[in-house]
């Protein structure tokens, strides 16, 4: 045994992967010390049933605090080693959310006066994004980086003057989430040298020539430090007996629970079971020092938190000796997610402070749901459920806390910031409720969350641009809808769709700078559009019908549309036309700009509280798929009032169709096609999709978007319109009927398509929830924009489909029947087989 793993405890005799190898022939591979630092367990995925779970990075695992501190800041010390002196001063770490956020922070302690930031998937009000990515296998949302200080990814310049920048995460596994990662800000911020940083090194043969390959490409050096190097072996038909194995003990595990009372897997507390008194403790967190490096952790603040710990592990220490009974010999520092390095660091200092009086262990919750097995062999013997408490951007959901309840704690100190200290958190069913049935005594100890402070608003411009009208910009009548956008009509903004993509991939630009040819819709397509308009006519017009009826209800009298363009433009152009028709209302429309990865136009925000009430904006859509552009606007909305912008707006959008149950405003949650997703400008009043580029949109003006004259003759925008609003009549007694019961019912987000896709992205091996098209509408959409990798198709769909298998065999995608789909259909881009395949950030994604 290596002298540095001598220096942590060894629990069980048996090595924690027993049973998964017994039983699936899985096995480690590679340098002696691989054993001692991970273990396996099993979850439900699609692609991988095993998981590598570490010993020593605080996460699943309650490990002794020094030990977890003491392995990311020796990689740090080795990194410093590497680099030298003097250019160690100069490196910037950065860690990736959820597992690698104290690791990370702690090799940032061990190069010493490096600067340190990690990911975060937490959106912050009023902190704009300096980039993002999404990560294979995750079960959650996009990282985001949020650093307070712009320049601190920069690294002081560019090319040999940049800084390196160093990367860590928990295991380097095939590598793809690194790579991308520095390939996204080598495009920003090219430096000639790179440091990836992991406690293993898990990866393939190939992957390895893959790291040469990548860095020969860029330019640039790529160094790798490790702690430990190997592979898992695995046997043949591995996945299907994991999932089989993984089927089973949840069916046993939910019969036993079942009958001991237990709401739990294996360790559950029994119905009516003692609970322990839960208490408060107040840390004194040091003013100005951020709870981690969500927006940046610098040497001063290293230096200011350092000073601080010891009086912060005194008052935790004194109030666990205040509490009746024997003071306890054994606490859990339990901490929060993606809040790992502070609760880790009091940990250290509590651990020091007790000396030998106690044994002190350190693990935080997570959002990662794996299968507990009591069983010494096995690296996950317990595990706890409760409900998400910090009101997470992806929406409610299940969070757990592993090797917690049976492990004999006397105590824990559960620390969390304070954004997660919510009523969720206090809940009969909450975290803190789950920990007292399992020890003695909780304690809660929250760390103030940090805000960077918002940036100054700027001086408002003397006067606002105005909105564009028909028939000078769109073919829209001057009072369906007034775009608030700015002309770009005579701007050469075009390109075919493969050659635009993979010059986004090439030079890092964004989907939204440029824009896909507009080809003059076939006859195939036209006869699409007009088959599908006299078969759904009247069903959108009762959709139509009961979405405006539920927004009168709820924000009249007087309520102001505001499309998201285009898709939705034509939608608030029919809600419109309801309220006059049905109501005699003149209702106000408008467009408005919304750019996935870049947020809402705020000129056109501005404007519209410079002439409307902000609490009587609506803003309207066409259709959920997984419900992107949802928390998009929400996000957006924030922002925009944090940094100074007029408050009151609702970022609630109403939508004609909701199959992905992402909005509690709809006309249906039915999934079938819309016409309008069967044409693009040719259904929007002939304009393009909107533009957002620093040459062409300035700080006071308006997105861009261009009205196409010249498809004048294959427009049929006005028809669309005219064909769905002669069945208001026809529908009116349903939608009375619709719209009374939606009103009184409970229509509250599911969120139960967002699950779908995260399911289907794991299952099919895409790992970007972006690049999974769910909806007819969608469907439709990417095939008419793009050859996509396959089609799922709903078993039994029947008729609604129809025009989904046209398109697909005319462009040779693949069609695969699939069960358990709560979308009729679903289309899917894959980045290894689609070219040009667009991700998150409006970025192309290379495959491997």
């Amino acid at each position: 045994m290596s002298e540095r793993a001598t220096r942590e405890e060894t629990v069980d005799v048996v090595w924690s992967g027993n049973w998964v190898a017994e039983r699936l022939g899985v096995a480690l591979e590679g340098d002696g010390e691989l054993r001692e630092l991970l273990g396996l367990a099993l979850r439900r995925n699609p692609k991988r049933a095993h998981l590598l779970v570490s010993n020593v990075l605080g996460k699943h695992v309650p490990q002794r605090p020094s030990v977890v501190h003491g392995a990311g800041f020796e990689l740090g010390e080795r990194v410093r080693a590497l680099l030298g002196a003097q250019e160690a001063r100069r490196a910037v770490v950065l860690g990736y959310a959820e597992t690698a956020t104290g690791l990370g922070h702690a090799v940032a302690d061990g190069l010493r006066d490096a600067p340190y930031l990690h990911s975060t998937r937490r959106p912050v009000p009023g902190v704009e994004q300096a980039g993002g990515f999404e990560e294979a296998h995750s079960h959650a949302t996009s990282h985001l980086l949020l650093p307070e200080d712009r320049d601190l990814l920069a690294g002081g310049g560019r090319g040999a003057d940049a800084s390196v920048l160093v990367l860590v995460d928990d295991e380097f596994s095939t590598g793809n989430t690194v790579l991308n990662t520095i390939r996204a800000l080598h495009a920003l911020h090219p430096r000639e040298r790179y440091v990836i940083v992991a406690l293993v090194d898990m990866r393939s043969a190939d992957d390895r020539d893959r790291l040469t390959a990548f860095a020969a490409e860029i330019g640039a050096r790529v160094d790798l430090v490790t702690r430990a190097t190997g592979t898992v072996a695995l046997p043949d038909g591995v996945l299907e007996r994991g999932q089989a194995l993984v089927a089973a003990q949840e069916t046993e595990q939910a019969e036993r629970a079942a009958r001991a009372g237990r709401t739990e897997g294996p360790a559950g507390a029994a119905e009516g079971a003692d609970t322990a008194p839960v208490t408060r403790v107040d840390l004194d967190w040091p003013a100005a020092v951020p709870d981690g490096g969500r927006h940046g952790f610098t040497p001063a603040h290293r230096a200011a938190l350092e000073a601080a710990l010891p009086g912060m592990a005194d008052r935790i220490a004194a109030t666990l000796g205040d509490h009746t009974g024997p003071r306890p010999r054994r606490i859990l520092v339990l901490g929060f997610e993606e809040l790992m390095y502070a609760p880790l660091r009091l940990g250290t200092a509590l651990e020091a402070a007790l000396g030998t009086d106690a044994e002190v262990r350190y693990s935080t919750t997570t959002r990662s749901p794996v299968l507990a097995v009591d069983d010494p062999g096995y690296a996950i013997r317990t595990r706890l459920v409760f409900p998400a408490h910090d009101d997470p951007a992806d929406g409610p959901g299940d969070r757990y806390a592993y090797n917690v309840a049976g492990a004999g704690f006397d105590a824990v100190v559960a620390v969390v910031d304070s954004t997660a200290d919510t009523p969720e958190l206090h809940a009969p069913d909450g975290l803190l409720a789950r920990l007292a049935e399992h020890t003695g005594h909780v304690l809660l100890a929250v760390v103030p969350s940090y805000t960077p402070a918002p940036v100054p608003h700027r001086q408002e411009p003397a006067v606002l641009p105005e909105p564009l009208r028909g028939p000078d910009f769109s073919s829209y009548a001057a009072e369906d809808v007034g775009w608030l956008l700015q002309d770009l009509s005579d701007t050469e903004l075009e390109a075919p769709t493969e050659e635009r993509e993979e010059a986004i991939q090439s030079g890092g630009a964004h989907y939204a700078e440029s824009l896909p040819v507009e080809y003059q819709p076939s006859a195939a397509y036209q006869a699409l559009f007009t088959a599908a308009l006299e078969t759904s006519a009247a069903r959108i017009a009762r959709a139509v019908g009961t979405v405006t009826e539920t927004v009168l209800a709820e924000r009249g009298p007087r309520p102001v549309l505001v499309s998201l363009a285009r898709a939705g433009t034509p939608v608030g152009v029919l809600m419109r036309r309801w309220a006059q028709h049905r109501h005699g209302l003149d209702l106000p429309h408008y467009a408005i700009s919304i750019v996935r990865g870049r947020g809402i136009d705020a000129t056109a925000l501005r404007w519209l509280a410079a002439h409307h009430d902000p609490a009587d904006v609506v803003f309207v859509d066409g259709w959920t798929g997984k419900g992107a552009i949802t928390r998009e606007l929400a996000a957006a909305i924030t922002e925009f009032e944090t940094s100074g912008g007029p408050a009151g707006f609702d970022p609630e959008i109403s939508v004609l169709a909701d199959p992905g149950g992402c909005v509690r405003t709809y006309g249906t949650r039915e999934d079938f096609l819309i016409p309008s997703a069967c044409l693009n400008s040719t259904v929007s009043g002939l304009i393009s999709r909107t533009v957002l580029r620093a040459d062409l949109v300035g700080p006071d003006d308006f997105h861009g978007g261009k009205f196409y004259r010249e498809l004048a003759d294959s427009d049929v925008s006005g028809l669309f319109l005219d064909t769905i609003a002669a069945r208001f009549d026809e529908v009116a007694g349903q939608v009375e009927a619709e719209a009374k019961e939606l009103l009184a019912a409970d229509r509250a987000p599911t969120w139960e398509g967002w699950a779908a896709v995260e399911r289907i992205s794991e299952e099919y091996g895409i790992h970007d929830v972006n690049l999974v098209k769910p909806g007819v509408g969608e469907t439709t959409r990417v095939l008419l924009r793009r050859v996509p990798w396959k089609i799922l198709a709903k078993r039994g769909a029947g008729a609604d489909l129809e025009h989904i298998r046209l398109l697909a065999e005319q462009r040779g995608v693949p069609v695969e029947e699939v069960d358990d789909l709560p979308y009729s259909c679903v289309g899917l881009i894959h980045p290894r087989f689609t070219r040009g395949a667009t991700g998150a950030d409006g970025k192309a994604v290379q495959g491997a």
